[in-house]
This record gives structure tokens, C-alpha cells and sequence, in this order.
């Protein structure tokens, strides 16, 4: 899910400078296809060019990694209206992974019953 946010972040970046993908691969030396795996989340490879991106955007490195919000309608059951929640990136990981292990130890559990009967 980070690379993903990180990769959307880069995108959005390189269109507002109105860079094209190849022409940011060449800044980075690297292929088309790599800075496209970097921009569609695919890869984690954006980690060893954050300096040059950052360069080249004219950004801070942190700026790439920065902290998520997360906006929760709290007007259910008399709440009283929205509640901001900010996540960093690591914790949106901690909470893909913990879905992941959930949706396992579902999947243990119907496989033990199946073979059960």
C-alpha cells in the first residue's frame, strides 16, 4: 500500500512539472518500464532514487514518505461531524498486514473444517 501512495505522490509530481515518464527514467537512469513499476505502486525500488526524485522535484525527501489523513464521518448515532486521523504510511502497512492475516486464519479455519467432515 505505501508504494502505491508513494508512487501516486511521484506521479502526480511528475505532471505537474508536465515531465513525461521517460523523461523522468532518464533522469533517474533507469528504464521506462522500472519508473512505471515505481509510479503504479509495483515496486520499492522508488527508495534507492529518493534523493534525485527529490531533486528533481524540487521537494523535500520526507515530502514522499509524509504522513496519510484519514477523514472519518463521525455524524452517525449523534457524533458531531468529522474526525481527522493521521497515518503514516507504516501504519497503513501494519493495518494491510493484519488484514491479510485475518483473511489467513480464515481460510486455516474453513480448510480445518473441510476436512473435518
Amino acid at each position: 500500500m505505501m508504494n502505491v501512495l508513494i508512487g501516486k505522490r511521484i506521479r502526480n509530481l511528475r505532471k505537474q512539472k508536465g515531465l513525461s515518464q521517460e523523461a523522468v527514467a532518464d533522469y533517474l537512469h533507469v528504464s521506462q518500464s522500472t519508473y512505471a513499476r515505481i509510479e503504479n505502486g509495483e515496486s520499492h525500488s522508488w527508495a534507492s532514487y529518493i534523493e534525485p526524485i527529490s531533486k528533481l522535484f524540487e521537494i523535500q525527501p520526507e515530502e514522499l514518505i509524509k504522513q496519510e489523513s484519514v477523514v472519518i464521518n463521525h455524524n452517525q448515532k449523534g457524533g458531531g461531524g468529522y474526525i481527522q486521523i493521521n497515518q503514516h504510511p507504516y501504519e497503513m502497512l501494519i493495518q494491510q498486514y493484519e488484514q491479510r492475516l485475518k483473511e489467513k486464519d480464515e481460510i486455516i479455519s474453513l480448510l480445518r473444517s473441510q476436512l473435518k467432515k
